[in-house]
């Protein structure tokens, strides 16, 4: 019979004793007489280095430490050598069903070189290197499917599956079904892991699980407490046979059990207040903690007894034996009146195992007469009445370990002769902690009853905001001012509408009444969004009409930039829109011929607004250095961005062409506080001969004045279109009041009228504004504060952070990060990288100028569209430049191996292959294309975003896989109609906010309206940090409306080796 501990931890895990290593483990494992022990933690990298360096080959899949590690002691017999196996435990934090999950998955591989091969995949998905038990934002199901593609004899076992916070049945993230975590991988899960706060009794009155085997585990994160819970095998001593009893129960002989009631989540609770209940007693408050009104802890017998179908005794038949032990500190520590970890406790300990064996033949099997002689009567009487079951028992709850009592102080005092008055004292501690129920009665009934319904009006009125499908979305739920808005019939309707006043509800409701109600036909209708997102929202929810289909194709919806192409493109129009990377050599070369002291960037900015008419005379760039840089671009046969608002608006002053155009007769207008001028009279001229002109925007978010947008353009629109109504929205239902309130009082040091904005939502939580010491600990401080609000990535989070009290609980995707400029992003990145925490960057990129992915980008272009003899250019110039011959060779070879595939294979698949045919692997930019590719399932899609998307469009993930649950990274810009339920504004310092760059002083007020945007994009946290002098944006805010915080220093873990982000000095 073997002895076996499976899931345990490495020292490169959070939270571990540095005694994690292979020697320590070994030594731990002969002194409990544990046969085969779980390496914990394949995942890192270094972990596995120093496995492959301190343990030998022994029979198929398991391993022996070398002996030159051994370490003597007299209590760990030299003859036992314990077994090795390779495992591991994964967190997975995703989305499924509308719900944050949270779950623990526990694998068994056959060998180091399995390991490798696993980590490596793995890799691709999130950051394994920064933790021993890694954080991925991967759905268990597709986990298993990955480990039974890449080693397909590996075992998957869902992990301590009652934990309330981390395990797939757990209360607070977990499923109520097995079907419903894996799906249709569920045939591949044959084994749980119980956990130490169930024993199988509990898990026997789930009657889906008669078909699983039952194992149990210690977790353990130090040496010293292997063996908490093992299984018992008769199996041949090799992988294939512990992996067949595990799948089969083949050699499976039973389990060691924790008393359940040890484990710190058994009974309900609330630590906070010393609160220790039973479910039942937790059911009658209503889940509600009696003292202090807030939501309890549900342990883990409530969770078994809500998806329980059969009584509490229930025995199943043919059910694997199991045995419920202590371990021996604390036996001896409850026989002796002492704390399990005291020195005279330890000293008897390590006396027993050299005079009778290891631990475990000691509470199992050594006759109680012999104990006696060596340890004493009342250790020996501990041991008699823990073989028969007669453990008094005090349930853990709320992350605080329940405690056992195997004799009481008189028989102690019997046993042994002395009184213990430590032990009694223990016991008045504890009945203390359990709490009184004179206290507990202070809430009345009624009280909870009227708590719980305005919990479920709040949940009822989100729904009712969020509104149902598009059919309904004009005819339900809108405020009066929204209802005008959508019904007004006049020649102009401009709509000012604040943040979160319904914008696009606005918006698509008029367009679904101009369909249904006023039966205009879509071909009639054009809808012009500021982003390509945006515009495929809008037409997705608009496809959920009847005859949805044919209404997406016949309604025009876009940018002005997307649909002025298509409009050139359909005329016939010959030219290719020039990319960043052209664009700037361009530029270079003008600068360069007419020694212009500007950078690049100035000068394509200069020469957007002289283009668009809003320079004149004041430009730095003069005539001859615009017409030498235009001429160069037509030589190109290549247009930018203005160019092609500026061929449209020409075209489109034709009458006769004018007169053919029926799509622009009802024309709506998102963001129009963003246009500039040639924007403006695009609008003008399109809608010439039109019936309406809807414009819908916030002058203060006009934030795109250094492209020529202007906050006074719903003035001039007044002026063209004197009969114009103006509609004003200024309920906000997006956030908190405490958010609007900053807000305003920051918007309106801007000139204007006096601002008014009213939230519709109820009161929470205070808006933050957070000082930290350095540019590093600000990082740093966002990581950890995302950490919190997603409940804790681990269980030791969990009790920090919770402290007993169960709070509002985020996804990923529900966190946005916003900054002034990309660059801000890199240290960002690099803290939620080694923390594990999965990210998605949204922007133009630097990498986007890099010469292999400009030629990419031509090539595959090329391969869309063959006659695009200039895209074709492009490439053979950017990758072969030198021989010309060549490059003709190459590129006619690759385009006849990629030709056939480029529209049907995904974007992600053909960029693998095009990396390695070139050799590119090395390359970080083509790294980054590759992670924006996994976010665009087609390579046309995907060129289309990269060549019209706006900032906030263009997206890459932080890793090669794509996460279904992702903190946001962006720009102020790109975040532009936006919104998330939490949002942290970071690097809100001088010279950033407002960005110092030397220019005009006017750009203040455009600072602050992009600060007030930021703010703004938040519904229930915001949290504002800075480091050094602080923006004097945040002097704006008074101080009753915000709570004002300095970021804490972290202490460095004494236990912990490989230290954490979180875990360093602040620099």
């Amino acid at each position: 019979m073997y002895i076996g501990d499976l899931h345990i931890h490495s020292r490169y895990s959070r939270a571990t004793s540095r005694d994690c290593t292979p020697e320590y483990l070994d030594l731990w494992a002969r002194k409990k007489g544990i046969d085969i022990v779980g390496t914990g933690d394949f995942t890192h990298p270094a972990w596995r280095e120093e496995l492959k360096e301190k343990l030998e080959p022994a029979e198929d899949g398991l391993y022996t430490l070398k002996d030159e590690y051994r370490i003597m002691d007299a209590g760990a017999p030299d003859n036992r050598k314990p077994r090795f196996v390779l495992t591991g435990e994964i967190s997975s934090i995703y989305k499924k069903n509308e719900k944050v999950r949270r779950v623990h998955s526990l694998l068994l591989l056959p060998g180091l070189e399995e390991a490798d091969r696993l980590a490596r995949r793995l890799e691709l998905i999130g950051n394994i290197h920064s933790d021993g038990r890694p954080i991925l934002g991967l759905d268990c199901r597709d986990l298993l499917e990955i480990m039974l593609e890449t080693v397909p004899e590996g075992v998957y076992v869902p992990a301590h599956i009652w934990t309330p916070h981390f395990s797939m049945f757990g209360a607070f993230s977990g499923f109520d079904t097995i079907e419903e975590c894996f799906e249709d991988m569920t045939p591949y899960i044959h084994a749980l892991e119980t956990g130490l706060s169930s024993d199988p009794p509990m898990n026997w009155r789930i009657s889906a699980l008669d078909s699983y085997q039952l194992i149990s585990n210690s977790d353990a994160h130090s040496p010293a407490k292997l063996g908490r819970e093992a299984n018992l095998f008769q199996i041949p001593l090799s992988y294939r046979g512990l992996a067949e009893a595990i799948s089969t129960g083949n050699g499976l002989e039973g389990t060691i059990e924790f008393f359940p009631e040890e484990g710190k989540y058994h009974f309900d609770g609330h630590r906070k207040c010393s609160l220790c209940i039973s479910p039942s007693e937790a059911a009658a408050y209503g889940n509600i903690c009696p003292v202090c009104g807030k939501k309890l802890t549900i342990g883990v017998l409530h969770r078994v007894e809500q998806l329980a179908d059969r009584e509490e005794d229930f025995v199943l038949s043919g059910a694997k034996p199991f045995e419920s032990l202590v371990p021996l500190p604390e036996v001896i520590g409850a026989c002796t009146g002492k704390s399990a970890a005291s020195k005279k406790v330890l000293e008897q300990y390590e006396s027993m195992l050299v005079k009778l064996g290891s631990e475990f033949e000691i509470l199992r099997n050594i006759p109680v007469e012999d104990i006696k002689k060596a340890a004493g009567a009342p250790v020996a009487e501990g041991i008699h009445r823990l073989r028969e079951g007669k453990v008094e028992r005090t349930p853990g709850f709320d992350g605080e370990y329940g405690t056992i009592k195997l004799l009481t102080p008189s028989e102690i005092d019997e046993l042994e002769g002395q009184l213990s008055f430590f032990i009694e004292e223990g016991i008045q501690e504890k009945k203390k902690a359990v709490g009184n129920d004179t206290k507990s009665d202070k809430i009345s009934a009624s009280a909870r009853e009227q708590e719980s319904g305005s919990e479920t009006d709040k949940e009822a009125k989100e729904k009712d905001i969020i509104g149902g499908n598009a059919e309904e979305l004009h005819k339900n739920s809108l405020s009066p001012a929204q209802q005008e808005a959508v019904s007004a019939r006049d020649r102009a309707v401009a709509v000012i509408a604040g943040p979160g006043a319904g914008k696009t509800r606005t918006l698509i409701s008029r367009i679904c009444s101009l369909l249904e109600d006023r039966k205009i036909r879509p071909s009639e209708i054009t809808a012009v969004t500021f982003t390509n997102k945006a515009a495929e929202e809008m037409r997705s929810r608009l496809e959920k009409l009847p005859g949805g289909k044919r209404i997406g194709k016949e309604l025009c919806i876009g940018t002005f930039h997307g649909i002025c192409s298509k409009i050139l493109g359909d005329r016939g129009e010959d030219f290719f829109v020039a990319d960043e990377g052209l664009l700037e050599e361009l530029a270079g070369k003008t600068i360069a011929r007419f020694d212009l002291k500007l950078s690049v960037s100035r000068f394509l900015r200069e020469l957007s607004l002289l283009k668009c008419g809003i320079q004149g005379l004041q430009s730095p760039i003069t005539e001859e250095a615009a017409a030498y840089y235009q001429e160069m671009l037509e030589e190109e046969k290549a247009v930018d961005y203005d160019d092609l608002l500026l061929k449209t608006r020409k075209l489109f002053l034709d009458e006769d062409i004018m007169a053919q155009e029926k799509q622009f007769r009802y024309l709506l207008v998102d963001e129009f506080q963003d246009i500039n001028p040639v924007q403006y009279d695009l609008l003008r001229v399109w809608n010439k001969n039109g019936q309406e002109l809807f414009v819908i925007g916030d002058p203060d978010q006009s934030v795109y004045g250094f492209r020529g947008s202007d906050s006074q353009c719903f003035a001039r629109l007044e002026k063209d279109y004197p009969m114009l109504r103006t509609i004003r929205l200024t309920d906000n239902y997006r956030s908190t009041p405490e958010i609007v309130a900053c807000a305003l009082d920051v918007i309106s040091h801007n000139k204007g009228p006096e601002r008014s904005m009213r939230a519709s939502n109820p009161a929470g939580a205070s808006v933050r504004v957070v000082e930290a010491p350095g540019e590093m600990g600000e990082a740093i401080f966002i990581a950890k504060e995302i950490n919190r609000l997603i409940g804790g990535i681990d269980m030791l989070d969990v009790e920090e952070n919770h402290g007993g009290e169960v709070k509002r609980v985020r996804s990923f995707s529900d966190i946005a990060v916003l900054y002034r400029t990309h660059r801000q992003a890199q240290l960002l990145e690099k803290c939620l990288r080694q923390e594990g925490i999965p990210y998605v960057v949204a922007g133009r990129e630097d990498f986007l100028l890099d010469k292999n992915v400009r030629g990419t980008l031509y090539f595959f272009q090329y391969l869309l569209c063959p006659e695009d003899l200039v895209s074709r250019s492009f490439c053979r110039k950017l990758i072969w430049p030198a021989e010309e011959t060549l490059a003709e060779e190459q590129l006619s070879m690759l385009a006849a191996k990629y030709g056939k595939k480029v529209r049907r294979e995904k974007t992600e698949k053909l960029l693998e292959a095009w990396i390695k045919d070139r050799k590119l692997e090395e390359s970080e930019a083509m790294s980054r294309l590759l992670n924006a590719a996994v976010l665009n399932p087609s390579m046309e899609s995907f060129l289309e975003t990269i060549s019209f998307g706006s900032e906030g469009d263009v997206r890459r993930c932080g890793s090669r896989k794509f996460p279904a649950d992702a903190v946001m990274l962006m720009t102020l810009h790109g975040a532009k109609g936006l919104e998330f339920p939490a949002v942290f504004l970071y690097g809100m310092r001088k010279g950033l906010m407002p960005l110092e760059l030397g220019t005009a002083a006017g750009d203040m007020e455009e600072e602050r309206r992009l600060f007030y945007v930021g703010m703004t994009r938040a519904a229930e946290e915001l949290i504002i940090t800075s480091s050094g002098e602080p923006s004097v944006f945040l002097g704006e805010i008074p101080e009753e409306h915000a709570v004002m915080e300095k970021a804490k220093k972290e202490k460095p873990v004494e236990e912990v080796v490989q230290l954490s982000l979180f875990d360093m000095e602040w620099t």
